[in-house]
């Protein structure tokens, strides 16, 4: 088939959707199909469209059911779509209405649906490539995390939680561009008072997933995901996961984890660390959970998910 993908972010964007869509373009062709991968439909014949996000893509999702309303149209459902756009925003719900099927990237997004939503999603969790096996650091115990810096991440939460954490020993690593100046100067200031957290800025992704792989924890605190890659990149990097107690992490990492913290505090986010830190039985038990997900976020899977998808219509 011959397939336009919509991605509200293109070209040089690092955003998750972005890497998503290209991932998603890959695996459609090598399953034989040829994609176009496009920010707004560019009009032409297609024999399919796959989208990701309600709101920002409802006017190619709109043009493109008036002009072929036979044709299959799919719709990824992104984060700020499952978690707050579709509540509230009538171009989301009309992309939702006019969509063939729909994907959900966690088990919890279902959650978010009326039944006949449900009837129509698959869920499809992402992928990733394992990274080559890398020795943890022995100099200190390292926690990463990685995100762009902006609110929907909380992603200051770690860098605060250092405060509850006394120990010299630890150290505290951030990747991830800011996208408001206000994030990169508070980036700056927490660096300033308290020299155990480090904030990098961007950095080429295989650079990140090595700073990944050395590092004993990964932290998660978002306010909003839809499923989020970075856990899958930490997953395949044998790196266990402590996250915000949202239902998009939980969707990933599954209701009985024992790696969760209340959405916003530091002080119980600074106890999961300092068990995983000092408790070697919790710690080994936090990545015995990790590894039994682990085979849920595999290409090969990800890729027959996608092709058991089109074979339906």
């Amino acid at each position: 088939m011959k397939i336009t993908l919509i991605t509200p972010y293109a070209g040089r964007s690092r955003t998750g959707n972005r890497n998503t869509a290209y991932r998603y373009a890959g695996f459609l062709r090598q399953l034989g199909h040829q994609v176009s991968v496009q920010v707004n439909w560019d009009g032409l014949p297609a024999d399919m469209m796959l989208a990701l996000h309600a709101r920002r893509s409802h006017d190619s999702i709109r043009r493109f059911a008036d002009a072929y309303p036979q044709r299959p149209l799919i719709l990824v459902l992104t984060g700020t779509d499952l978690y707050r756009d579709i509540r509230q925003d009538s171009s989301a719900q009309l992309s939702m209405n006019l969509a063939t099927r729909m994907i959900v990237l966690q088990e919890m997004g279902l959650n978010e649906l009326s039944q006949e939503q449900r009837d129509r999603t698959r869920v499809i969790y992402q992928s990733v490539t394992p990274p080559k096996p890398c020795a943890k650091l022995k100099k200190y115990f390292q926690v990463c995390v990685i995100g762009h810096l902006r609110a929907e991440k909380d992603p200051f939460r770690c860098a605060l939680a250092l405060s509850h954490l006394p120990s010299p020993g630890i150290r505290v690593i951030q990747l991830g561009g800011a996208l408001e100046p206000a994030m990169a100067e508070q980036a700056r200031t927490l660096m300033h008072q308290d020299s155990r957290y480090s904030w990098t800025g961007e950095l080429p992704h295989w650079r990140a997933m090595h700073k990944l792989a050395q590092s004993h924890l990964m932290v998660i605190s978002s306010r909003m995901e839809g499923g989020a890659n970075v856990i899958c990149e930490a997953l395949a990097a044998e790196v266990p996961v402590i996250a915000s107690d949202i239902a998009g992490n939980i969707g990933m990492l599954g209701k009985d984890y024992d790696g969760y913290f209340p959405l916003e505090n530091e002080s119980v986010l600074a106890e999961r660390i300092g068990q995983a830190m000092n408790n070697e039985f919790y710690y080994r038990k936090l990545l015995a959970q990790c590894q039994a997900r682990s085979h849920l976020f595999s290409p090969e899977r990800e890729k027959n998910d996608l092709a058991s998808l089109l074979d339906e219509l």
